[in-house]
């Protein structure tokens, strides 16, 4: 079975050429870019060109209908423009400077300065128990003398494990809560010590944005609005859902895209975790915002935060490898052809966006794309406009020769920290992992989309792409052994080594097996009915047991695939009946399950059946049962594991 997940997507531009030793190159390419072009910068026409070049093709190709870019270098707008349609309908055209788009994560920048805003008045402690400073609820004590703290919650360290299914993003206003409610009501686990793990956590963000709500006083969308949009500037911005009648009309139209048309769809609600991404905007509030971060704190005069704060939000403050990018305070660190950008990325269903700071070359870049197609488009903008105006020179890596034979040790899966491990949403770990596989070229393969290829080692547990573009380090546990992995592209989220239990090939061979063996049960009663009838006393009941499990667990995954197809879409925004009443399957496989593992008993103990071969046979059936009974359990498929 699969859910339907959002991927992680990024686009980067192929590199070929000369080799060079790994760890020599790697040496270099932290050094300042070479052959780049800044010049171009200041012809608006060549950036025109070259974004129009860029993005036209791409959204036809990729099936997004609208977007819009805003580019700011030493202050000045030298590139913003929008593309597309606002609404397709009625054929009117996205208007750059009144447009409004869904910036979805990129929000949370505003909650982490409101936060520091909080610190520079004496109200927050970035290293207190979050605890204190929360009213109606408070996070469970599950690692005595490790509470979290902001500091844990900015940087991805709180230790919780990931939610949203049914409850994120929803369509209904009537179902919208307050944040403290909805923190309480949609609780998540914490799943490890904090500080001690990345994993990205809109939950922490809302916690913030309740902190904030609480130190200050004002309803959090009225704080942001009055201590950082109205400061800035920022006239066309909103976290208000829905909008406000002045904005309401400017607002892009939300579309999907399926079955070769855009279809129109309701306006997201992030409702209660609003501080983590419910702000609409246009691209060119979005680049003020950032401009005056870049500016340390100030534009035009106007400061929302002190030089001194600002240089400690963007400072990095937690990575699992010093090599390695890793997470300022809220801002997150990424490397684009040697250039230190720091940022934030974000998604919402419809929505695709992306706000980058460049303070070595003084840029800041706002993008955002609409529809499942404006992903591609928006992950294409800032790596392609750092190749073509600050180039880097082309490599081909290689590692040690030697590597082959110590490689063994860094193969297998690896899976986010940020899951699901005590509800439904950790069956999406069924759709597997990230595979790392040694080679005989003294090399790994990363099967990870866009991130993946081949990576050669350059020091020890630290490797980069043989393009030069991207790095990855592996972690080891108190053993010495390799454990995990954290890739210079994705500070806010490391993977943990995973074990038989949840690899995917095993699933799916002991899936196939059980089926297998389920289905020959319901076969034979159907061909050999007369046998069947002719059963009495305990080899019928024996018999019987059989069919029920059979039958309870082919209905189960049959019916549980068409399900997931039907209504798989909306599971992000809803719990639909049709997958409640399908839950209750698990439950009577799982009770089927177990009766007929007390017949095997049974079966054994008192020689019912004929003969031990057929008792073997019987007992096929109950490895294909226990295996079911523990697939469900494990995976959170027993006891309505949601939020409804």
């Amino acid at each position: 079975m699969k859910l339907k997940m959002t991927m992680i997507a990024c686009l980067l531009t192929a590199l070929g050429g000369f080799n060079l030793n790994a760890q020599e190159a790697s040496e270099e390419m932290t050094e300042a870019t070479t052959n780049s072009s800044p010049s171009k910068l200041d012809n608006p026409a060549v950036v025109e060109a070259f974004m129009d070049g860029l993005i036209e093709p791409l959204m036809a190709s990729k099936n997004s209908p609208a977007g819009t870019v805003s580019i700011m270098k030493d202050g000045k707008m030298i590139f913003s423009k929008g593309y597309g349609y606002q609404n397709i309908d009625d054929e009117t055209l996205v208007d750059v400077n009144k447009t409004l788009f869904r910036p979805g994560s990129v929000s949370k920048l505003f909650t982490w300065v409101a936060v520091m805003q909080m610190v520079e008045q004496g109200k927050l402690d970035l290293d207190a128990d979050v605890n204190t400073y929360l009213k109606t609820f408070q996070y469970d004590d599950t690692y005595p003398g490790q509470p979290i703290t902001m500091r844990h919650i900015m940087t991805h360290t709180p230790g919780f494990e990931d939610g949203g299914m049914g409850y994120l993003i929803i369509e209904d206003p009537e179902r919208v809560l307050p944040i403290n409610e909805s923190l309480d009501k949609y609780r998540v686990a914490r799943i490890n010590p904090p500080g001690a793990q990345t994993s990205y956590s809109n939950h922490g963000a809302a916690t913030a944005g309740l902190v904030v709500e609480n130190l200050s006083g004002v309803p959090f969308n009225d704080y942001i609005k009055q201590f950082i949009f109205d400061p800035l500037g920022m006239a066309s911005s909103s976290f208000h859902e829905p909008l406000p009648a002045n904005l309401i009309n400017d607002m892009e139209t939300t579309y999907s895209y399926a079955a070769g048309q855009y279809k129109e769809i309701p306006f997201e609600l992030v409702g209660g975790f609003g501080p983590a991404g419910s702000m609409s905007g246009t691209s060119p509030d979005l680049v003020k915002f950032a401009q005056a971060i870049l500016n340390g704190g100030e534009l035009n005069g106007v400061r929302i935060l002190s030089e001194e704060t600002t240089k400690e939000m963007l400072t990095r403050n937690f990575t699992h490898d010093d090599r390695m990018m890793g997470m300022a305070l809220g801002f997150y660190e990424t490397l684009q052809n040697g250039i230190r950008l720091v940022g934030h990325g974000g998604d919402t269903g419809a929505f695709h966006s992306d706000l980058s700071i460049d303070h070595e070359n003084n840029i800041v870049i706002f993008a955002s794309f609409a529809a499942g197609g404006g992903a591609a488009v928006r992950s294409a903008i800032v790596p392609s406009f750092y190749n073509q105006f600050f180039p880097r020179e082309q490599v081909v890596l290689t590692g040690p020769s030697d590597f082959t034979a110590r490689s063994a040790e860094y193969a297998g899966t690896y899976f986010f920290w940020r899951s699901s491990h005590t509800k439904f949403m950790k069956a999406t770990g069924l759709t597997g992992g990230v595979n790392v596989v040694p080679t005989e070229n003294n090399s790994l393969i990363i099967a990870m989309g866009a991130m993946g290829g081949e990576y050669v080692e350059i020091e020890k547990d630290l490797f980069i792409r043989t393009d030069g573009s991207e790095k990855l380090a592996f972690q080891r546990n108190e053993a010495g052994e390799v454990s995990g992995m954290y890739m210079h592209g994705l500070p806010f989220m490391s993977m943990y080594k995973i074990g038989l239990s949840k690899n995917t090939g095993f699933n799916t061979l002991m899936i196939m097996f059980s089926v297998i063996v389920f289905l020959a049960v319901i076969l034979r009663r159907f061909y050999q009915g007369d046998a069947y009838r002719a059963l009495t006393g305990g080899d019928k009941k024996a018999a019987q047991a059989s069919l029920y499990v059979s039958w309870a667990n082919v209905l189960t995954l049959v019916l549980g695939m068409i399900v997931l197809t039907l209504v798989g879409d909306r599971l992000g925004t809803e719990i639909p009946t049709l997958f409640s009443l399908w839950n209750w399957l698990p439950i009577i496989a799982t009770l089927a399950g177990l009766y007929h593992i007390y017949n095997t008993v049974l079966v054994w103990k008192d020689g019912l059946l004929s003969g031990n071969f057929a008792r073997v046979r019987y007992t096929f059936v109950t490895v294909g049962a226990l295996f079911m009974c523990w697939f469900y359990y494990f995976w959170n498929m027993i006891g309505f594991k949601y939020y409804s």
